[in-house]
């Protein structure tokens, strides 16, 4: 498999002093070959997508190729699936490259945009690197395998608005005077979650708890039921308890952003209910046209990414009415 990233990057490669070298990164096995490698419709993005539909495709219509020139998006298993492959240093006829070594490395990264950090703008929880060849040069085109086996994958894949996760293989040729010649792989990396013991219904009453009850009469219009996602990102995620309700809203003490994205929106009741009233809503996690992942709590005190259901009442003045119940999402399958 090769990275979109290879073929942009080519062009870049024949500034001075690099021979017209060209790197690319293979990625071994595909889903045909192994259970721990699935196709993907795309790459995971922040993004709500504008056709509800497209959610509901089934696996067998995922994409088995691709056009030439771009990649096919693979999933890999995090927790049985190694990191290896090949590299293919490409050196055009008649062309010579000095180098200082080449290697490999592998990172685990979270990113996280200008203003959710205090000066260190990414982490990485994984940082490998073996060499590929010594100093010397390159006279013509080489392939090379590599692996990095029995890594430990904590964190999913994960494309946010002010954050990321994020891992990655790099090929580094290092040049002497020069800055090193580099190109980048992504792994794209899903993790099977653990069942929780307790998975009941949710139930979401609407009403005053726990104080003065005062009598009053709300003349409901309807009633809306919604998915939302609520990134917060920043230094001290944990200590702030991941909460925040505004989008871009900043908090200017602890340097934390959150940011608030509605994923989907039902009208489930029209007119007034009749008091004690029960509605059932069954809600299917596969139609919501988004990238959900499972519920990240706090992930290195950096950044957290939490699911709530929200429920809006809307009188007949418009008026609007707001319960909120937070919903912890895990991975029951891959892909």
């Amino acid at each position: 498999m090769v990275s979109s990233d290879s073929i942009i990057s080519t062009s870049m490669f024949f500034s001075v002093g690099t021979a017209g070298l060209q790197i690319k990164i293979h990625l071994t096995g595909s889903p045909e070959t192994s259970n721990k490698i699935f196709y993907l419709r795309h790459r995971p993005s922040w993004k709500v997508r504008k056709n509800v539909f497209s959610a509901l495709k089934s696996p067998s219509a995922y994409p088995t190729h691709a056009p030439a020139g771009m990649e096919r998006v693979m999933a890999y298993d995090g927790y049985d699936c190694e990191t290896e492959g090949e590299v293919n240093l490409i050196m055009p006829p008649g062309k010579k490259l000095d180098h200082n070594g080449i290697q490999v490395k592998f990172f685990g990264r979270i990113d996280m945009e200008a203003g959710a950090h205090e000066g260190r703008p990414s982490y990485d929880f994984i940082s490998l690197s073996k060499e590929l060849l010594p100093p010397g040069s390159l006279y013509e085109t080489r392939t090379i395998p590599f692996n990095f086996r029995g890594v430990e994958k904590i964190h999913e894949t994960y494309h946010g608005r002010n954050v990321s996760v994020k891992y990655f293989v790099r090929v580094e040729v290092a040049r002497q005077w020069l800055p090193p010649i580099t190109q980048e792989h992504e792994v794209i990396v899903q993790l099977l979650g653990v069942e929780p013991s307790i998975n009941e219904a949710i139930k979401m009453e609407v009403g005053i708890e726990d104080c003065l009850h005062i009598e009053f009469e709300i003349k409901i219009k309807h009633m809306e039921l919604a998915v939302i996602r609520r990134e917060t990102s920043g230094e001290g995620v944990a200590m702030s308890g991941g909460m925040g309700a505004t989008t871009g809203a900043k908090n200017d003490l602890n340097n934390i952003i959150t940011e608030t994205q509605t994923l989907l929106k039902y009208e489930i009741m029209d007119g007034a209910p009749v008091k004690g009233e029960m509605i059932p809503v069954r809600l299917h996690l596969k139609g919501i046209p988004a990238d959900l992942t499972p519920t990240y709590h706090a992930e290195n005190n950096r950044f957290s990414v939490r699911y709530f259901l929200n429920l809006v009442l809307v009188d007949e003045e418009d008026r609007r009415y707001f319960k909120q119940q937070e919903i912890i999402l895990w991975r029951k399958e891959l892909g």
